[in-house]
C-alpha cells in the first residue's frame, strides 16, 4: 500500500488491484471501528442490549463518539515504541483525554467540542455585510 513500509498480502479475486485495495482499506477501517466499539474501547458487548431501537441509538452515539474520540487523538503527542508505531492507539488517546476533560473543569473541553463541531459562523466581511 501507498506510503507503507510493510508488505500486505491480499487474496481476492473482485477485480483490479486498485479496487481490491480501496474495498480493503473500508474494511480495516469498518474493523477498527467495531474492535473500539467492543473489546478495546466502548466495551458495547456489556450492555446486552436487545431492543432495536435501543442498540441503534446506542449504535449511532457510539459511533460518533468514536469519531470525536478519533479527532481529539490524532491531535495529542504520543511516544513511540521501537518498532516506530505508536505507543497507544488515537482512539484510546482520544477517549482518555474527552474522560479527562469532562471529569474536571477544564477549558480544554471548549477545545474538544470545537473538533467535533467546528464553527460554522462566517465573518461579516465574508457574506457582504
Amino acid at each position: 500500500m501507498k506510503g507503507s513500509q510493510e508488505a500486505l498480502i491480499i487474496a481476492s479475486n473482485a477485480g483490479s488491484v486498485t479496487t481490491i485495495q480501496t474495498r480493503y482499506r473500508r474494511r480495516f477501517l469498518i474493523e477498527c471501528l467495531f474492535r473500539a466499539l467492543k473489546s478495546k474501547g466502548f466495551q458495547l458487548e456489556g450492555t446486552h442490549m436487545t431492543l432495536h431501537d435501543h442498540v441503534e441509538r446506542l449504535l449511532c452515539l457510539l459511533t460518533l463518539t468514536y469519531t470525536w474520540c478519533v479527532l481529539v487523538g490524532i491531535t495529542l503527542d504520543c511516544p513511540k515504541k521501537a518498532h516506530g508505531r505508536r505507543a497507544w492507539s488515537v482512539v484510546k488517546m482520544g477517549l482518555r483525554e474527552l474522560v479527562r476533560s469532562f471529569s474536571r473543569e477544564s477549558s480544554r473541553l471548549c477545545d474538544l467540542i470545537h473538533l467535533l463541531v467546528p464553527s460554522q459562523t462566517k465573518s461579516p466581511e465574508s457574506v457582504g455585510y
